[in-house]
């Protein structure tokens, strides 16, 4: 177990985004956040693969966001599966993650479309709620309550590997 300080955090990321400053603050916090909660989901406390964490982010996301997933995604410059590989390996080289010698930053590509797995209306997920569905849906606040960001992260479940 082990606590990120967020000053030591938010220093490595701005250090990562003068470097490459595709992505915003915002984005490695999420991912960062995305990974404890599907290690939780997965009930692991070890290695999780690219692909189960891409699919744990796209749930993560659509908890927090709903219907705004896919805007928020892109206003933090997030446009596809292997941006997350690219955020993942920017805080692996900055130590804020840890690998193993299998993982690669083409195990994020392709994993899904951002417009199949975003987009309530094509997905038909939007239809199948009734009209009072429909209003909260629009309304929805995010339902993850994270804790305060004034101290420290919270402690991991897992490690800090990608795992």
């Amino acid at each position: 177990m082990y606590n990120i300080h967020m000053q030591n955090f938010y220093d490595k990321i701005d250090e990562i985004i003068l470097k490459d400053n595709r992505y915003k603050t915002d984005a490695y916090e999420f991912v960062m956040r995305a990974l404890w909660f599907t290690q939780a989901k997965l009930k692991k406390q070890g290695h999780i693969s690219g692909r189960e964490l891409a699919h744990g982010i796209k749930d993560f996301i659509l908890e927090q966001y709903g219907p705004m997933a896919k805007a928020v995604l892109g206003h933090w410059g997030i446009k596809g599966t292997e941006d997350f590989g690219e955020i993942v390996f920017n805080m692996v080289e900055k130590g804020l993650l840890n690998k193993t010698e299998e993982d690669k930053k083409s195990d994020f590509k392709g994993i899904y479309d951002f417009d199949e797995a975003f987009d309530i209306f094509k997905n038909n997920s939007f239809e199948k709620l009734g009209a009072g569905q429909k209003r909260q849906a629009w309304n929805q606040k995010p339902k993850f309550s994270a804790p305060k960001l004034t101290k420290a992260f919270p402690k991991n479940p897992g490690n800090k590997n990608l795992n």
